[in-house]
Protein backbone atom coordinates (compact mmCIF):
# COMPACT_ATOMS: atom_id res chain seq x y z
CA UNK A 1 0.00 0.00 0.00
CA UNK A 2 1.19 3.54 -0.75
CA UNK A 3 1.47 5.40 2.56
CA UNK A 4 2.08 9.14 2.91
CA UNK A 5 3.73 9.88 6.25
CA UNK A 6 3.42 13.51 7.34
CA UNK A 7 5.96 14.25 10.05
CA UNK A 8 6.08 17.60 11.84
CA UNK A 9 8.72 18.37 14.46
CA UNK A 10 11.69 20.78 14.26
CA UNK A 11 14.16 18.68 16.31
CA UNK A 12 15.77 15.59 14.79
CA UNK A 13 16.88 14.33 18.23
CA UNK A 14 13.45 14.58 19.89
CA UNK A 15 11.31 11.70 21.10
CA UNK A 16 8.87 12.62 18.35
CA UNK A 17 11.68 12.03 15.83
CA UNK A 18 12.18 8.56 17.33
CA UNK A 19 8.45 7.91 16.97
CA UNK A 20 8.64 9.02 13.34
CA UNK A 21 11.55 6.66 12.64
CA UNK A 22 9.72 3.79 14.34
CA UNK A 23 6.61 4.44 12.23
CA UNK A 24 8.49 4.62 8.92
CA UNK A 25 10.57 1.52 9.77
CA UNK A 26 7.44 -0.44 10.75
CA UNK A 27 5.63 0.52 7.54
CA UNK A 28 8.59 -0.41 5.34
CA UNK A 29 9.13 -3.68 7.22
CA UNK A 30 5.47 -4.52 6.55
CA UNK A 31 6.10 -4.07 2.83
CA UNK A 32 4.39 -0.71 2.31
CA UNK A 33 5.63 1.90 -0.17
CA UNK A 34 6.36 4.92 2.05
CA UNK A 35 6.41 8.55 0.95
CA UNK A 36 8.08 10.13 3.98
CA UNK A 37 7.27 13.86 4.11
CA UNK A 38 9.20 15.70 6.82
CA UNK A 39 7.59 19.15 6.71
CA UNK A 40 10.48 20.88 8.51
CA UNK A 41 13.21 19.17 6.46
CA UNK A 42 11.33 20.06 3.27
CA UNK A 43 10.94 23.66 4.52
CA UNK A 44 7.19 23.63 3.94
CA UNK A 45 5.69 27.13 4.11
CA UNK A 46 2.56 26.89 6.28
CA UNK A 47 1.36 30.44 5.64
CA UNK A 48 -1.83 30.79 3.61
CA UNK A 49 -1.12 34.10 1.91
CA UNK A 50 -3.61 36.65 0.60
CA UNK A 51 -3.26 35.63 -3.05
CA UNK A 52 -3.82 31.97 -2.16
CA UNK A 53 -6.96 32.80 -0.21
CA UNK A 54 -8.26 34.88 -3.12
CA UNK A 55 -7.90 31.91 -5.50
CA UNK A 56 -9.00 29.30 -2.92
CA UNK A 57 -12.21 28.49 -4.82
CA UNK A 58 -10.58 28.70 -8.27
CA UNK A 59 -10.15 25.01 -9.11
CA UNK A 60 -7.73 25.79 -11.94
CA UNK A 61 -5.36 27.80 -9.70
CA UNK A 62 -5.83 26.86 -6.03
CA UNK A 63 -3.08 24.23 -6.11
CA UNK A 64 -0.38 26.71 -7.16
CA UNK A 65 2.57 26.54 -4.79
CA UNK A 66 1.49 23.22 -3.25
CA UNK A 67 0.91 21.01 -6.32
CA UNK A 68 3.66 18.50 -5.34
CA UNK A 69 2.01 18.02 -1.92
CA UNK A 70 -1.41 17.65 -3.52
CA UNK A 71 -0.09 14.95 -5.85
CA UNK A 72 1.57 13.08 -2.99
CA UNK A 73 -1.73 13.10 -1.09
CA UNK A 74 -3.76 11.99 -4.10
CA UNK A 75 -1.38 9.10 -4.82
CA UNK A 76 -1.55 7.78 -1.25
CA UNK A 77 -3.82 4.97 -0.11
CA UNK A 78 -3.09 5.62 3.56
CA UNK A 79 -2.11 8.72 5.53
CA UNK A 80 -0.05 8.62 8.73
CA UNK A 81 0.54 11.82 10.71
CA UNK A 82 3.30 11.99 13.34
CA UNK A 83 3.33 15.16 15.41
CA UNK A 84 3.58 16.73 18.87
CA UNK A 85 0.55 18.42 20.41
CA UNK A 86 1.29 22.02 21.33
CA UNK A 87 -1.20 24.29 23.12
CA UNK A 88 -3.79 21.51 22.74
CA UNK A 89 -3.59 21.75 18.96
CA UNK A 90 -1.74 20.68 15.86
CA UNK A 91 1.67 22.30 15.29
CA UNK A 92 1.33 25.43 13.14
CA UNK A 93 3.24 23.88 10.25
CA UNK A 94 0.95 20.85 10.10
CA UNK A 95 -2.15 23.05 10.44
CA UNK A 96 -0.74 25.18 7.61
CA UNK A 97 -0.39 22.04 5.47
CA UNK A 98 -4.09 21.35 6.12
CA UNK A 99 -5.00 24.95 5.18
CA UNK A 100 -2.94 25.06 1.98
CA UNK A 101 -3.25 21.48 0.65
CA UNK A 102 -6.78 20.43 1.63
CA UNK A 103 -8.40 22.84 -0.83
CA UNK A 104 -11.59 22.55 -2.87
CA UNK A 105 -11.19 20.05 -5.69
CA UNK A 106 -8.71 18.06 -3.58
CA UNK A 107 -10.14 17.21 -0.18
CA UNK A 108 -13.73 18.18 -0.96
CA UNK A 109 -15.94 19.30 -3.82
CA UNK A 110 -18.32 22.24 -3.45
CA UNK A 111 -21.44 22.65 -5.57
CA UNK A 112 -23.16 25.96 -6.44
CA UNK A 113 -25.60 25.52 -3.57
CA UNK A 114 -22.76 25.36 -1.02
CA UNK A 115 -23.02 21.62 -0.38
CA UNK A 116 -19.80 19.67 0.00
CA UNK A 117 -18.85 16.21 -1.18
CA UNK A 118 -15.76 14.42 0.24
CA UNK A 119 -12.74 14.29 -2.05
CA UNK A 120 -10.30 11.95 -0.29
CA UNK A 121 -12.30 8.79 -0.92
CA UNK A 122 -9.18 7.03 -2.21
CA UNK A 123 -7.71 6.90 1.32
CA UNK A 124 -8.33 3.57 3.04
CA UNK A 125 -6.53 4.25 6.34
CA UNK A 126 -5.69 7.32 8.44
CA UNK A 127 -3.47 7.06 11.52
CA UNK A 128 -2.49 9.85 13.87
CA UNK A 129 0.49 9.34 16.19
CA UNK A 130 0.88 12.14 18.70
CA UNK A 131 2.83 13.08 21.80
CA UNK A 132 1.33 15.33 24.49
CA UNK A 133 3.02 17.22 27.31
CA UNK A 134 -0.09 16.93 29.45
CA UNK A 135 -1.98 13.96 30.90
CA UNK A 136 -4.94 12.48 29.01
CA UNK A 137 -7.58 14.01 31.29
CA UNK A 138 -6.41 17.57 30.51
CA UNK A 139 -6.58 16.88 26.77
CA UNK A 140 -10.05 15.41 27.32
CA UNK A 141 -11.18 18.59 29.14
CA UNK A 142 -10.10 20.57 26.08
CA UNK A 143 -12.00 18.15 23.77
CA UNK A 144 -8.66 16.89 22.35
CA UNK A 145 -8.77 18.83 19.03
CA UNK A 146 -5.83 16.93 17.43
CA UNK A 147 -7.57 13.59 17.99
CA UNK A 148 -10.77 15.02 16.48
CA UNK A 149 -8.84 16.40 13.49
CA UNK A 150 -7.54 12.92 12.67
CA UNK A 151 -10.44 10.66 13.62
CA UNK A 152 -13.34 12.94 12.65
CA UNK A 153 -12.32 15.72 10.26
CA UNK A 154 -9.96 13.74 8.02
CA UNK A 155 -12.21 10.67 8.14
CA UNK A 156 -15.15 12.84 7.00
CA UNK A 157 -13.12 13.89 3.94
CA UNK A 158 -13.03 10.21 2.94
CA UNK A 159 -16.86 9.91 3.21
CA UNK A 160 -16.24 7.71 6.24
CA UNK A 161 -14.55 5.06 4.09
CA UNK A 162 -11.13 5.21 5.72
CA UNK A 163 -10.42 3.45 8.99
CA UNK A 164 -9.13 6.12 11.36
CA UNK A 165 -6.90 5.22 14.33
CA UNK A 166 -5.05 7.34 16.85
CA UNK A 167 -2.06 6.50 19.03
CA UNK A 168 -1.09 8.95 21.74
CA UNK A 169 1.62 9.15 24.36
CA UNK A 170 0.37 11.54 27.04
CA UNK A 171 2.22 13.38 29.79
CA UNK A 172 5.56 13.41 27.98
CA UNK A 173 6.87 16.02 30.39
CA UNK A 174 7.29 13.31 33.04
CA UNK A 175 7.50 10.16 30.90
CA UNK A 176 10.44 7.95 31.80
CA UNK A 177 12.49 5.71 29.53
CA UNK A 178 10.32 2.65 30.12
CA UNK A 179 7.11 4.40 29.06
CA UNK A 180 8.76 5.92 26.00
CA UNK A 181 10.13 2.57 24.91
CA UNK A 182 6.73 0.97 25.48
CA UNK A 183 5.11 3.57 23.22
CA UNK A 184 7.72 3.02 20.50
CA UNK A 185 6.94 -0.71 20.61
CA UNK A 186 3.22 0.10 20.41
CA UNK A 187 3.85 2.18 17.29
CA UNK A 188 5.99 -0.53 15.70
CA UNK A 189 3.54 -3.35 16.37
CA UNK A 190 0.35 -1.31 16.03
CA UNK A 191 0.94 0.13 12.58
CA UNK A 192 1.13 -3.30 10.99
CA UNK A 193 -2.31 -4.16 12.34
CA UNK A 194 -3.79 -0.75 11.54
CA UNK A 195 -2.62 -0.68 7.93
CA UNK A 196 -2.71 -4.20 6.51
CA UNK A 197 -0.82 -4.91 3.32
Amino acid sequence: MRVLVLYCHPLDDSFNAAVHRAAVDALRAAGHEVDDCDLYAEDFDPVLRRDERLRYHDLERNREGVEPHVQRLLQAQALVLVFPVWSFGLPAMLKGWFDRVLVPGVSFHLDDRGRTRPGLTHLRHIVGIATYGTPRWKAWLMADPPRAAVTRFLKRLTAGRARAKYLACYHMNVAGTARRERFLREVQSGLGAMIPR
